[in-house]
């Protein structure tokens, strides 16, 4: 039989999320709106990453599933 013991609570963060209120209200926006995998906020992201990028066009998937799938489709992969 496995014993739980109690939870560490001297952990060290190694990562601490910097959101203020600006981000909060723009997650807040597309949460509310119910666009979160598709709609304008998603088209912006997408052009935003591609000119962070240098390229022409970015496409953002809402999984690593959706990702590998789209891989196997641009390289002509199949049965």
């Amino acid at each position: 039989m496995v014993q739980r013991t109690d939870a560490r609570t001297d952990v060290i963060r190694l990562a601490w999320p910097n959101v203020g209120a600006a981000e909060a209200e723009a997650v807040a926006e597309v949460l509310e709106g119910g666009q979160l995998t598709m709609g304008p906020k998603v088209d912006e992201f997408e052009r935003g990453l591609a000119a962070a990028c240098g390229t022409e066009h970015a496409v953002v998937v809402s999984s690593g599933t959706a990702a590998l799938h789209l891989a196997v489709l641009a390289l002509g992969i199949g049965p």
